[in-house]
């Protein structure tokens, strides 16, 4: 998103049912907001986002959905960040 760093919202209008009266591009635009934001703090922690991929959506209800698709062994990168944080913040189990 913002950078062409990550891929944007390809839609497959068969994959959704619309509802009349739903507002689903708001929930999109929220959802790309926080795509990119996600994008964006991943990099500051020096994730290689290079095989990330962010894809915002909208779900049944009209809010947003970011989908998160990424390697193996970024997704455990992630993980083992995301437990350095919680130790941190004294949240650690």
């Amino acid at each position: 998103m913002g950078d062409g760093e990550f891929a944007g919202d390809e839609s497959d209008l068969d994959a959704v049912l619309w509802v009349p009266g739903v507002d689903y591009v708001s929930g999109w635009r929220e959802a790309r907001e926080a795509a990119s934001e996600l994008g964006d703090a991943l990099r500051l922690v020096g994730v290689d986002t290079s095989g990330v991929r962010l894809r915002a959506s909208a779900g049944t209800d009209g809010a947003g959905v970011v989908r998160l698709e990424l390697s193996a062994a970024t997704a455990r990168e992630i993980a083992m960040l995301a437990r350095v944080t919680a130790a941190r913040l004294g949240r650690a189990s």
